[in-house]
C-alpha cells in the first residue's frame, strides 16, 4: 500500500506511522529521517539542505522532493510505502502526484488524523523534557514526574522547549491551516482521504487507521 499520513502538530503522526508501517510491512518515510540521512551521508541534496539551514532559511520544495523520490525509488519501497511529513504544502503533493504517474504508481489512501485544536496545544504544551536526556519525556496532565520538575528517572531537571510553548504552538497551527491542510482538499478530490479521529489510546487510533485501510 501507498500511503500518505497527514494531521496537525500533535495529532500523533510519527507514533501512528511507525505503528501503521510495521503492521503492514512497508517503510516508513519521513521528512525529518530523510533530511538527517541526507545530511549524515553527504549526498547533493543533503548538503544543499544543509547550506540552508546552516543560513537560517527554509529548504526550497525541489530539494525535499528530491530526497522523497530517491527514497521512495528504493527496493524496498518497490511494494508500498507510508509517507509522513511529506507532501507538505500542494506544491509538494503535485510533484508527489507527478513522481506516481511517472512510475506507474498511485496512492492508496490519505489518512487525515484529526484533532482539535485545544487538544493539541494541551498535548504539546503539556510535555516537558529532561535536561539530562530529552528522551526522558514526561507530560503535566498525562504523564506527570512524582515530583514537579524532576525527571522520575535520573533526577535531572524537567524544562519546557520554546517550541512547546503555547505561543509556538498556535504559530505552528496557523502555518499548519495555511500550508498543510489544503492537500487533503486536493487528495479529497482525487477519493482518497479518510479522516480518522486521533483522540484515545495509541492503540485505539491505530485500530481505527487500519479498518480504514480494510475498507478502502
Amino acid at each position: 500500500m501507498r500511503i500518505v499520513l497527514v494531521g496537525p502538530p500533535g495529532a500523533g503522526k510519527g507514533t501512528q506511522a511507525a505503528f501503521l508501517a510495521k503492521n503492514l510491512a512497508i517503510p516508513h518515510i519521513a521528512t525529518g529521517d530523510l533530511f538527517r540521512a541526507n545530511m549524515s551521508q553527504g549526498t547533493d541534496l543533503g548538503r544543499k539542505a544543509k547550506e540552508y539551514m546552516s543560513a537560517g532559511q527554509l529548504v526550497p520544495d525541489e530539494i525535499t522532493i528530491g530526497m522523497a523520490k530517491d527514497r521512495m525509488a528504493q527496493p524496498d519501497a518497490a511494494n508500498g510505502f507510508l509517507l509522513d511529513g511529506f507532501p507538505r504544502n500542494i506544491a509538494q503533493a503535485q510533484a508527489l502526484d507527478a513522481y506516481l504517474d511517472e512510475t506507474g504508481r498511485q496512492l492508496d489512501a490519505v489518512l487525515d488524523l484529526e484533532v482539535p485544536e485545544d487538544e493539541v496545544v494541551r498535548r504539546i504544551a503539556g510535555r516537558r523534557i529532561c535536561r539530562n536526556d530529552s528522551s526522558h519525556v514526561f507530560h503535566v496532565e498525562y504523564k506527570a514526574p512524582a515530583t514537579e520538575g524532576v525527571c522520575d528517572v535520573c533526577g535531572g531537571e524537567l524544562y519546557q522547549r520554546e517550541d512547546d510553548r503555547e505561543e509556538t504552538v498556535r504559530k505552528r497551527l496557523e502555518v499548519y491551516h495555511s500550508e498543510t491542510e489544503p492537500i487533503i482538499d486536493h487528495y479529497k478530490a482525487q477519493g482518497l482521504v479518510t479522516t480518522i479521529s486521533a483522540l484515545g489510546a495509541v492503540e485505539e487510533v491505530t485500530e481505527r487507521a487500519m479498518n480504514a485501510l480494510k475498507r478502502d
